[in-house]
């Protein structure tokens, strides 16, 4: 049994020109196990045959040169090392680094978590191509750390010299495809409630907070970037946007760059916003620590829209997992010249890194527009707490039930009390 031990290559050359597809081109011969959450395979398992996963290689630069094999624990391969505990075993085809990368490769392992009663790994393991990689991005760090508790062992197999064999093992290797939506709420809710306690950030978030008038406050976020995809003249964005802002009784606007922050003072300034305008990059990624149905703002420079591909939609998409109200997207129409047709592809190089302009009508009404719909909302939402509130003294002396509030629409609450 030892000596048949078949070790196969992690990254399987016949699928390089279909690497997202299928079971994808990281132990192609494997398939994976879905129940209304993220692809994965575990080992031992029913479809491994009761067999665990083992790993050789440390190889960095050509995953082709390191491989995976199934064994049964009481005939594992020669020379093996067994490695005891649960290991979280991470294949992401883009980078650990760009913090939206590399968090829509580790949520499915928090809904894993999740739904295995906060299940702790004993290490990780980070594919990239099939190549390993000694870490992770410093905000990504912190995010798990929050998560999962403690410090992070990065397992990159520089101290086994034969294959690494794992007692358990759960493997992931599609991000978050195939994941429901309320699968994805509930991961984002845990990431949020946990960033916050890390960082001892109220978990109460913005719902209760009002001004000395008893105005809800709004906090309204300009997160900027230097260089590419930078604002071309920043002050009169901001001025536009500070002018509308200071229309609206208790409404507030910092201005913040995400590469001068810690983790730590990105999650204290989100859940303290509630509209948040930057444009598109991986900071925007931060979103999911505001409160759920806060409010994003998103600006592009020009070509995007014909050049981009679906990758220019990603934070409509982590705007609708984690409960955000997306509010649209500005694209600059004004830009630098490509020497090439309009839509040939030659020209995203050009714009990629391009900056972006303003139309001070279009952010006046849409900062306008927004601004009234988050306040109207914050009111309504002030409003069933007071009548919740009210509604609570009434029924705490009377025979109504306690849980009244609770279970009972505004509606029928202020009827009942009068």
């Amino acid at each position: 049994l030892r000596e048949s031990v078949t070790f196969l290559p992690l990254k399987d050359l016949r699928y390089s020109d279909t690497a997202l597809q299928g079971h994808t081109w990281f132990m192609s011969s494997l398939y994976d196990k879905q129940e209304d959450e993220a692809q994965y395979q575990y080992f031992p398992s029913e479809e491994s045959q009761g067999r665990l996963l083992c790993i050789m290689g440390n190889n960095t630069h050509d995953g082709s040169w390191n491989s995976y094999a199934l064994a049964w624990e009481d005939a594992l391969p020669y020379n093996a090392t067994l490695l005891e505990g649960l290991t979280f075993v991470s294949y992401n085809h883009y980078n650990y680094d760009n913090i939206w990368h590399g968090l829509s490769a580790l949520v499915p392992f928090v809904s894993w978590h999740k739904k295995e009663r906060c299940a702790l790994p004993a290490r990780w393991i980070l594919y990239h191509w099939g190549e390993v990689r000694q870490g992770m991005g410093t905000w990504l760090t912190h995010l798990m750390k929050a998560t999962f508790g403690g410090d992070l062992k990065i397992e990159t197999f520089d101290q086994i010299s034969g294959p690494a064999c794992f007692e358990r093992a759960v493997v992931m290797r599609h991000n978050e495809g195939g994941m429901s939506k309320d699968s994805r709420l509930g991961v984002y809710d845990l990431l949020r409630c946990k960033a916050r306690v890390y960082c001892n950030v109220s978990l109460e978030g913005r719902g209760a907070d009002v001004n000395e008038k008893g105005v809800p406050k709004i906090g309204m976020t300009m997160f900027m970037r230097t260089g590419a995809r930078s604002f071309q003249n920043e002050s009169i964005v901001t001025k536009i946007f500070e002018r509308e802002c200071l229309k609206v009784d208790g409404c507030g606007v910092k201005i913040a760059y995400s590469n001068n922050l810690s983790f730590c003072e990105q999650v204290s300034l989100m859940s303290s916003t509630d509209i948040l305008l930057s444009p598109h990059g991986a900071q925007l990624t931060n979103m999911f620590l505001m409160d759920r149905n806060s409010s994003v703002m998103e600006f592009f420079p020009k070509g995007w829209l014909k050049l981009a591909g679906v990758g220019q939609y990603v934070y409509h998409w982590i705007a609708s997992w984690s409960g955000m109200r997306h509010r649209g997207a500005w694209r600059d129409p004004n830009g630098e010249q490509c020497p090439y047709p309009e839509d040939d592809r030659r020209c995203f190089s050009i714009y990629k890194s391009g900056t972006i302009g303003y139309n001070e009508t279009y952010f006046t009404e849409w900062a306008q527009n927004v601004l009234r719909n988050v306040k109207m909302n914050k009111m309504e939402e002030a409003l069933k707490r007071n009548v919740c509130l009210l509604n609570y003294r009434i029924v705490a002396h009377s025979s109504m039930p306690k849980s009244y509030c609770m279970y009972t629409t505004t509606e029928k609450i202020i009827k009942k009390a009068g």
